[in-house]
């Protein structure tokens, strides 16, 4: 039997008169990469900030491997990571040093090159944050929500903007973050990165969820309406073709 790790229950906020999220309840189940998904302005990202304890909802309840978010917070921050869509660093320290100084917010002891070694970027240990590339920046921004040792972690678009190779190497980190017992949760816009790494999404739209299933049983049950694409699938794309004659190796030094 799997075991909820987060259970979200009637949850709303409204801004004023609008409401942003209306009433949506699902779960997560520990060990999983559960996506949540949906056009802008779907109410995803003030979701998930509710549950990472940066906003305040309006109604409902919430529990985070079975603490009350209403009571125990401060608990809640202590075994989560938020890597956010934008992250600011100190652009001219090096990134051991910016793993002593995130790892001194924390209280929590960290081994720096051990770190950076998961996330493949040992090789910059000594490098500063302004140097890195776009695909280096998002991993460094992964291995500093991996400070704390995490139970669960949230990745908001983790692989926007990053070309195709950069971001099939993130996909392996994430699935090697779960493969070491962290929950992960993602939201992004790229339907193929859900589809390859989500075990269950949910789809959002005008603050309410329309859908929650695996990607295979979603694409199931639209086939089986008699949906047909316009034109004929190929074993291959293009980011397929890409990744072959460029090499997927990290070169992104």
């Amino acid at each position: 039997m799997q075991h909820t790790i987060i259970s979200v229950r009637d949850l709303k906020k409204s801004y004023g008169t609008f409401e942003a999220v209306k009433g949506i309840s699902f779960d997560v189940y520990e060990g999983e990469i559960f996506g949540l998904l949906g056009p802008n302005g779907a109410g995803k990202s003030t979701t998930l900030e509710i549950i990472e304890t940066l906003r305040d909802k309006t109604s409902g309840e919430i529990l985070v491997n079975g603490l009350n978010l209403d009571t125990d917070k401060e608990q809640i921050k202590k075994i989560i990571g938020v890597q956010l869509q934008t992250s600011g660093y100190y652009p001219g320290l090096n990134l051991v040093e910016l793993v002593d100084l995130f790892s001194g917010l924390y209280n929590q002891p960290a081994r720096a090159k051990e770190l950076l070694h998961l996330v493949n970027l040992e090789d910059k240990a000594k490098s500063k944050y302004k140097e890195l590339s776009g695909g280096q920046k998002q991993r460094f921004s992964i291995a500093t929500t991996l400070i704390n040792k995490p139970q669960i972690v949230f990745l908001d678009e983790p692989t926007t903007g990053l070309d195709p190779q950069a971001r099939r190497n993130l996909w392996d980190l994430i699935r090697d973050i779960r493969s070491k017992g962290t929950t992960v949760i993602i939201t992004t816009h790229y339907m193929d990165e859900a589809e390859q790494l989500c075990d269950r999404i949910a789809i959002m739209d005008e603050g309410k969820i329309i859908a929650i299933d695996s990607p295979d049983k979603l694409i199931d049950d639209l086939v089986e309406t008699g949906f047909e694409r316009p034109k004929q699938v190929k074993s291959a794309n293009l980011e397929d073709v890409f990744i072959h004659l460029t090499g997927k190796e990290i070169r992104e030094a």
